[in-house]
């Protein structure tokens, strides 16, 4: 029978009794069809993960009580900040997720000169909610027993510093060139890509602009490259 993992913000402890919230009861008894005594394996999102019995399922609510804990090795020995310039709807979207399954702890939204994305007040923070969950589904699908954080967006230039790395079609740097590391940063421009302007700046504060290679790839195709390329060479991939 196959066990559901499920997120629960809350904090977890073996023999407690938790009542779950609502989206997630909704989820368990109308969408995956669970019943009362089914097995699940919950998550707090910060590494914290337990066996769970189902012990109500009903319209009014839902309940189940802790096991024991489970050791689930799905995080990444190497550390990943993801900084994306904001893209439209869908690809962002898409980012987010593919990012949560490659291993990031973190995505700062970027701020750029190219961004036409306009996000403020409600609109920013109904955003921001809606990534979030895109990272808590993925983390669930994908094993993790942490969820990635979304960083409130940044500019760019706030967000750069020495040894970051930028991707630009014209970086004189490669990755398989890159010294060993345990943590990184890596900067995606938005659907434009990077000023020329902005990549000068960023040099200027010791970003390395890294090139993939010959081809000039899209926002949401970049980046998941170099993660994946970077999860290879100094990951676990």
């Amino acid at each position: 029978m196959r066990v559901w993992r499920c997120f629960l913000q809350q904090s977890l402890a073996s023999g407690d009794e938790v009542q779950l919230p609502e989206p997630l009861a909704h989820r368990l008894l109308n969408v995956l069809r669970v019943r009362v005594g089914d097995a699940l394996q919950l998550f707090d999102g910060k590494g914290n993960e337990y066996l769970a019995q189902l012990t109500k399922l009903a319209k009014s609510g839902a309940s189940a009580r802790i096991g024991e804990r489970v050791d689930v090795q799905a995080e990444s020995v190497l550390s990943m900040t993801l900084g994306q310039g904001i893209c439209r709807g869908e690809k962002m979207d898409l980012v987010i997720q593919k990012a949560t399954e490659l291993g990031v702890v973190r995505i700062v939204p970027l701020i750029t000169e190219r961004v036409e994305v306009q996000l403020d007040g409600q609109r920013l923070q109904r955003r921001l909610e809606h990534w979030q969950q895109v990272a808590t589904s993925a983390a669930e699908q994908s094993q993790r027993s942490a969820v990635p954080e979304i960083s409130a967006p940044m500019a760019l230039l706030d967000f750069v510093f020495p040894g970051a790395l930028l991707l630009d079609p014209a970086g004189t740097h490669r990755t398989r060139d890159l010294p060993m590391r345990s943590q990184l940063s890596l900067l995606v421009g938005p659907e434009g890509g990077f000023s020329r302007r902005e990549v000068e700046a960023a040099i200027a504060r010791e970003a390395l602009a890294l090139r993939l290679g010959p081809r000039t790839l899209r926002t949401e195709t970049a980046g998941l490259a170099a993660l994946a390329i970077l999860q290879s060479q100094f990951g676990d991939m």
